[in-house]
């Protein structure tokens, strides 16, 4: 029993209740234009004249919820108040270029908030009234009970039995209220077919854009870790002997990581939906300073760059560019010595890059084997797929591995 009651009174259930008598509350202001056409017409019967001031005044409550301001303004309360998930209205959508009779639901779920709120209040104000005055007979009259003809007089002990069952009929009604506002709450104020259309839309270029994050992430700190830590190990092997090869190894890995830093801002600033600045753009014309950074690491770098490179603008210039670096890092943390062979070449209907390397044991000033996620030529083969390219990858012989991609020069920027 007294868990049942606690059901009853808890937060939100009073939050609930506290939002539908507002809502009866602020439509007051409305009662006195209902009234003015019953003022011209008062030898009509009463009760035409109740229900026609009914009827002006839900029609007043109704217009008032066409304003777009009030149905973010529900929305916000009902969130807040009724605890139920409803998403922002979709900015920009004007309420008549929704399909059918989308643009009336707000109208209608105002109408039914401000009558099941003035219904609750009466019915519980009435109720909690004869629960407090039955037991101590306020009112100086008798209380009789009357089902189907029959008459029973309460008197005595039971007319704190029915003061009891007064009360928790107030409750009760209290409850209904808030279950009918919180049950028509989502299907009157939430999206409507053609806004759970436009949130799905932004919801997808929202998860685009975070996706291309995470490949630029990948592809720029990946790299930039890899040959920052071969770049460390060759200054420690050759600090004694040779100091300027050791600081400029440093330089190098100082000029990546501020690189790096760079994409990392723009990455955390759209991640955190801030307004970031523009995004830093690597293109085929870095691929020079991304090929002496990796000389830098001690590896022997083999480029061959022909046709108009330059030409290559855009989209597809960005995406050459991280193929390389992914290929690159790949070769650096893979590889086993020896020349790591790139070629980019630029045809009239195509871009054509290749990156090859040597495979095996590993030796040198890094021993190591590097961690990796295993994510970073599933993330190739997509973004080369996006741009409608062919993407290739595997051993080549017995002792080199070969990564070699074509996107054609259609490919809009």
């Amino acid at each position: 029993m007294n868990r049942g009651i606690g059901l009853l009174l808890r937060g939100s259930t009073y939050s609930g209740v506290l939002f539908a008598y507002c809502g009866a509350l602020a439509s007051l202001p409305l009662l006195p234009f209902a009234l003015l056409p019953t003022l011209s017409w008062r030898s009509a019967p009463e009760s035409v004249q109740i229900v026609l001031v009914l009827l002006i005044w839900a029609a007043l409550v109704g217009v008032a919820g066409l304003a777009r301001p009030v149905r973010r303004a529900l929305v916000a309360s009902a969130r807040r108040l009724l605890r139920v998930s409803l998403p922002n209205p979709v900015s920009g959508r004007p309420a008549s270029g929704s399909p059918g009779l989308d643009r009336w639901r707000t109208p209608l779920w105002l109408v039914l908030h401000v009558a099941v709120g003035w219904t609750g209040a009466l019915a519980s104000g009435v109720l909690f009234i004869m629960g407090l005055s039955l037991p101590m007979n306020w009112l100086g009259g008798e209380v009789r009970a009357s089902l189907f003809g029959t008459s029973v007089r309460v008197s005595g002990g039971w007319s704190w039995v029915a003061a009891a069952a007064c009360i928790l009929l107030a409750l009760a009604v209290c409850v209904m209220v808030t279950k009918a506002l919180r049950w028509s709450a989502p299907r009157l104020l939430g999206p409507s077919a053609a806004e759970r259309l436009a949130l799905a839309a932004e919801r997808e270029l929202l998860l685009a854009e975070r996706n291309r994050i995470a490949h630029e992430l990948h592809d720029s700190i990946g790299h930039t870790l890899t040959a920052a830590t071969i770049q460390a190990a060759v200054a420690g092997e050759v600090l004694s002997a040779d100091p300027a090869a050791a600081r400029a190894a440093m330089r190098s890995i100082e000029e990546s990581t501020r690189a790096a830093l760079e994409d990392l801002d723009y990455a955390l600033g759209v991640l955190r939906e801030e307004q970031p600045g523009t995004a830093p753009t690597r293109t085929l014309a870095d691929l020079p300073e991304l090929l002496e950074r990796l000389r830098h690491t001690g590896a022997t770098v083999e480029a061959e760059l022909s046709g108009e490179l330059a030409r290559v603008q855009g989209t597809l210039s960005r995406a050459a560019y991280r193929i390389l670096q992914e290929g690159l890092t790949n070769a650096l943390r893979h590889g086993v010595g020896g020349p790591i062979q790139v070629r980019a070449a630029a045809g009239p209907d195509g871009l054509d890059l290749m990156v090859v390397n040597r495979t095996g044991a590993r030796t040198g000033p890094n021993p190591g084997s590097f961690s990796t996620s295993g994510h970073g030529l599933p993330g190739l083969a997509e973004r080369v797929r996006l741009l409608q390219g062919e993407f290739r990858s595997g051993p080549e012989g017995t002792q080199h591995w070969r990564l070699a991609v074509r996107l054609p020069v259609r490919v809009s920027a």
